[in-house]
């Protein structure tokens, strides 16, 4: 503080000694006005000057709150595609800033809770369904049917969107290069968003540590936390069950971690996926924040039992007691502790990969969930993975699978996958045939990309999610107001036949559906229409599985967890049926269900096992 500042903050009859806020002209917040070289631009008015940049299709880097965003004029496609291009973010949907509601009602369909979401002091990005022929740049959430808006939060964004000359719709991503973490000093987004920026809107304001922003959807009128960041953390989970001090590391991608104590758990901001050095490090410096804020120091430590994600080698370099946990286990618990849950549920665990007790790719999974404990009663078809890894990003790959498991190696000449080349084609069906770098997986996240395939919606995805994004958005278009009545006639006249008992083990044949579909697509059928009956039959025969088991097993609690239930079609259908058939379904709200909940799970199961001295080690 300058002089005259630090006087008044230290005099106890100042009325300024009981207010931190500063906005001196000499020692206050300053913005300033830089080219991409990190030169100062002077000129009058910053703020105009900024505006007008994004009017002229200029990228402009903004320090915010919690971090940089990137952000462009979200009316215009030329400068959509141009940050697309920059980032390397060739389809992945970007979130919109607009001023007001009545701006955001032009462009989407508003509820008054949604409406009420936007304006809480939390301020998250709120996912909503676009208009037609809205003005907003088409390529900002390519064959996706909703859009991520938030309003103004800080009074930097205020500014900017209260000049006249401003769009009406600022697309504000995240100030980083594709799966990096965000920047949060100056001297580092020069550095790192140069390539990509044309402008800096800088301020002088130190950020503590680097915040996303968060992510919230309504699904069955309930606000659905998609991503738990900014606003929300580090707010706390509590708890009827008594924990020790201990981390939850979590997974690989869309990274978390939970400390907690007692009754009570922290989870950490969203991460991301842990994939390199930097958003290790960041992994890591926001462990060490978290853990000085609230004075924890782990006596124990929960991880995945992926042996060789980085969060499962941070958690063994620990030395302390370690605790492994299956991932599907994990998810059931997180949602088991948000709705304070100690009896034994059945768990519903739909996702895209996660490493199973038996060696394989779990990811379509019902479960008996006991806090510490888990039997899986359940699970779709355990079907080839051809490549690997290299299945998720080619959606075409599992969808030969699938035809392969129906029509052996004559799958090749099916003209249904026609986009990709013979050649190709032949290529995986001998991996299949010989059995080679074909791991077997129950991914419903993968069964949802051999569908999008099928219908022609996405042969390759540029990021994680895109197909089953494509197909909802697709089967959205044929939902009419009495959908659900199909979801009945589904689940009575198709679904209990498609589900058996294979080795102990209640096996849903996805290979048949899959077959339905193929019947569909040569037939002619239209693609929403095709998209819509798979979703009504995966979710009868989902819920025709579980009332059976409730019946064997006497439990009529059903938790339903996954990436894949944010998938609002799922989620509402599955909660749907399954209370139509006398059981009591319950979801994550206050906690991701997707890989950003399971460090909540892991801290509890690990810290309960700690109670009870049960280390892998011991």
């Amino acid at each position: 503080m300058c002089s005259i500042c630090a006087s008044e903050y230290q005099d106890p009859a100042n009325r300024r000694f009981h207010a931190q806020p500063n906005a001196c002209a000499d020692c206050g917040p300053a913005v300033s006005w830089h080219d991409r070289n990190g030169e100062t631009i002077e000129c009058e008015n910053i703020i105009s000057a900024a505006v007008s940049a994004i009017d002229d299709g200029a990228i402009v880097a903004i320090r915010g709150l919690g971090g940089f965003h990137l952000c462009v004029n979200g009316c215009s496609d030329p400068a959509v595609s141009l940050i697309r291009a920059r980032k390397q973010r060739a389809d992945k949907p970007l979130a919109v800033m607009i001023r007001d509601l009545d701006t955001v009602r032009r462009f989407c369909h508003l509820s008054p809770d949604e409406a009420q979401q936007l304006l809480s002091p939390e301020h998250p990005i709120v996912l909503l369904k676009k208009r037609e022929d809205d003005g907003l740049a088409a390529n900002l959430a390519p064959g996706i049917a909703d859009l991520g808006v938030m309003l103004p939060y800080t009074p930097l964004h205020h500014l900017l969107l209260a000049q006249p000359h401003c769009p009406e719709a600022l697309v504000m991503t995240s100030g980083n290069s594709s799966g990096e973490p965000i920047c949060i000093t100056n001297e580092d987004a020069l550095k790192r968003l140069g390539s990509i920026a044309d402008f800096f809107l800088l301020h002088n304001r130190e950020i503590v540590t680097r915040v996303d922003d968060s992510v919230v959807k309504y699904i069955s009128d309930v606000p659905r936390m998609f991503r738990r960041s900014r606003g929300y953390v580090p707010s706390p989970l509590h708890l009827p069950y008594e924990l020790p001090e201990i981390i939850g590391c979590g997974g690989g991608l869309k990274s978390t971690f939970s400390l907690a104590r007692k009754h009570t758990i922290f989870p950490s901001q969203h991460i991301g996926d842990l994939f390199n050095l930097s958003s290790f490090e960041f992994f890591t410096e926001s462990v060490d924040h978290l853990k000085d804020v609230f004075k924890i120091e782990p006596v124990a430590v929960a991880c995945d039992l992926h042996p060789d994600y980085m969060s499962s080698h941070y958690a063994r370099e620990l030395k302390l007691p370690l605790y492994k946990v299956q991932h599907h286990h994990a998810h059931g618990v997180a949602v088991m502790a948000e709705h304070g849950i100690s009896d034994p549920v059945l768990a519903v665990i739909l996702d895209g990969t996660g490493f199973g007790t038996d060696g394989t790719i779990w990811g379509g999974e019902i479960l008996l969930c006991e806090l510490t404990s888990f039997r899986r009663l359940g699970s779709l078809q355990s079907i080839p993975l051809p490549g690997g890894d290299a299945a998720s990003s080619e959606p075409w790959r599992m969808a030969l699978s699938f035809l392969h498991k129906a029509h052996g190696a004559q799958a090749a000449q099916n003209n249904i996958l026609n986009p990709i080349a013979l050649e190709k084609r032949k290529m995986i069906i001998q991996m299949l045939e010989k059995d080679f770098n074909s791991p077997r997986t129950s991914s419903c996240g993968r069964l949802f990309d051999a569908i999008s395939a099928l219908l022609g919606l996405n042969m390759v995805s540029t990021f994680e999610g895109q197909a089953a994004m494509q197909l909802e958005a697709c089967a959205q278009r044929a939902v009419t107001t009495d959908w659900k009545n199909g979801l009945i006639h589904a689940l009575h006249e198709y679904s209990a036949h498609l589900h058996q008992k294979n080795n102990q083990k209640w096996e849903i044949i996805s290979s048949e559906i899959v077959k339905k579909v193929v019947y569909d697509v040569s037939s002619g059928k239209n693609p929403p229409e095709i998209a819509l009956q798979f979703h009504s039959w995966l979710i009868g025969t989902i819920s025709r599985l579980v009332e059976t088991l409730s019946k064997i097993t006497g439990i009529d609690k059903v938790v339903l967890s996954g990436g894949c239930m944010q998938n609002e079609l799922l989620l509402e259908g599955l909660i749907f049926t399954l209370i139509e058939l006398g059981l009591t379904p319950y979801t994550g709200s206050q906690i991701p269900v997707n890989d950003g909940g399971i460090s909540v799970g892991q801290t509890i199961i690990g810290g309960l096992q700690h109670v009870s001295c049960n280390t892998h080690e011991s």
